[in-house]
């Protein structure tokens, strides 16, 4: 989905209770769950990982020096210096392509929290260009649509980014993430699935799984999705405490029928 490390919850709450009225109650009815209620639970973890990666493309977190260029940010993203490394991957995320994705994710595990927190951006960053401007502004559009809390309108922009660029895998990944806020699940699922074969180290989409399975009260099925998001990105605090919550809750579970 477009699950960006931004949680965004309460600002989305109004739009999507348009679509599954109950949404933000301590125990809710999901839309075609055959489980029926949700208890409190599993809306804290819906709530933890509502990583909610939606919504607008991230930003870069420092300015970089203009004069970098992308070879010039490739050479010094291992820089002893923290702060050269801040630099360099925040350059990145203005200049780089999709080629350099592997590199940026090396910084996620960054002895330096803010150069992780920067290499996050910056994938982001890279992951919402296409390479296409015509499609770049569609995309944006969609973006502001969301952050409008306008889904249905976001529905249609990212469909035509779609068509327009299937290639695109952030397309797909803003799409699910609508889906999954329409409560439309089993597209949102589909949505995720090609969002990760245009971009195999997607913890975004990953994460977004987790939530769609929380979503249809199968904690079981979401917790491997959530643990595969977590060793791509072992920054996200929101899918590491959901993760202990499930398990908290397996033990408990276990214990009572002992």
């Amino acid at each position: 989905m477009g699950w960006k490390a931004t949680v965004v919850v309460p600002k989305y709450a109004a739009a999507v209770r348009q679509y599954r009225p109950g949404w933000a109650g301590a125990s809710v009815r999901l839309a075609g769950a055959s489980h029926g209620v949700y208890d409190e639970f599993m809306l804290r973890a819906l709530t933890l990982c509502t990583v909610l990666l939606v919504m607008s493309a991230a930003q870069p977190l420092c300015a970089a020096s203009p004069l970098a260029s992308r070879q010039q940010a490739l050479k010094t993203i291992e820089h002893p210096d923290p702060a050269v490394r801040r630099a360099a991957v925040a350059r990145l995320g203005e200049v780089g392509s999709m080629s350099d994705s592997d590199r940026l994710a090396t910084r996620l595990r960054d002895d330096d929290a803010s150069v992780r927190q920067f290499a996050e951006a910056a994938l982001w960053q890279i992951w919402s260009r296409s390479g296409n401007r015509a499609i770049d502004a569609l995309f944006q559009s969609g973006v502001q649509q969301v952050g409008a809390a306008q889904p249905v309108k976001a529905l249609a922009t990212f469909s035509e980014v779609i068509r327009k660029k299937p290639s695109f895998a952030e397309g797909w990944n803003k799409r699910a993430t609508i889906y999954y806020l329409l409560g439309q699940y089993a597209l949102s699922l589909k949505d995720c699935d090609e969002a990760l074969k245009r971009n195999p180290n997607h913890f975004g989409a990953l994460s977004g799984y987790g939530q769609i399975y929380l979503a249809l009260g199968e904690p079981d099925r979401a917790q491997p999705y959530l643990e595969r998001a977590l060793k791509l990105n072992p920054n996200m605090a929101g899918v590491a405490a959901t993760i202990q919550l499930i398990e908290q809750r397996r033990e408990q579970r276990r214990s009572r029928t002992v």
